[in-house]
């Protein structure tokens, strides 16, 4: 197995300002923004997000977390006990703009199962999907709004992103099973 950096500690926090404009320029009225993380490094990135973007404009956008586990089309199949995180959106999502926040985007099934939990929480006037890494391989009709860094991966590759808050690192390595 080799693992090669793609991203150290730098290149996180420039993708993650840029990620912060980008969202900034799309939506014009910030006041509308809620930022939503999906559990594990989702939640650390929204909440990066959050501060530099307070730290940009001076506005606090409001952040929750979204647990998906018993959303998963596979979670039955896995053969852990799923490790429950729990969701945490003590506001509305009615017509808010909420800018879900994962780490890698790979097949879409996180992403559709977010958005089934979202809709327990009210009708949201638009979702964006803000990702560190996009790796490529959807296997459903889903496409982010904003990508820190593209990482094409072939087969037997794969993307691992560490942050500090859960991994006391931060850094995207590609892993490559077989060299």
């Amino acid at each position: 197995m080799k693992k090669i950096v793609l991203m150290n500690k730098e290149a996180v926090a420039r993708s993650i300002t840029r990620l912060c404009h980008e969202i900034l320029e799309k939506n014009v009225n910030s006041k509308d923004i809620v930022l939503i993380g999906i559990h594990n490094r989702g939640v650390p990135l929204a909440q990066r997000i959050q501060s530099k973007v307070n730290e940009m404009i001076g506005v606090q956008l409001e952040r929750g977390s979204l647990d998906i586990t018993f959303h998963r089309d596979d979670f039955r199949e896995r053969l852990v006990v799923p490790e429950v995180k729990g969701t945490d959106i003590s506001f509305t999502l009615n017509d808010k703009v909420v800018i879900l926040v994962d780490d890698v985007l790979y097949s879409g099934r996180t992403v559709r199962a977010a958005l089934d939990e979202l809709n327990s929480f009210g009708r949201a006037s638009m979702v964006q999907l803000a990702v560190l890494v996009d790796r490529g391989h959807r296997e459903l009709p889903i496409k982010a709004d904003y990508i820190g860094k593209n990482i094409p991966t072939h087969e037997g590759e794969h993307v691992n992103v560490t942050l500090e808050e859960t991994d006391d690192i931060d850094s995207v390595l590609l892993i490559r099973e077989k060299e």
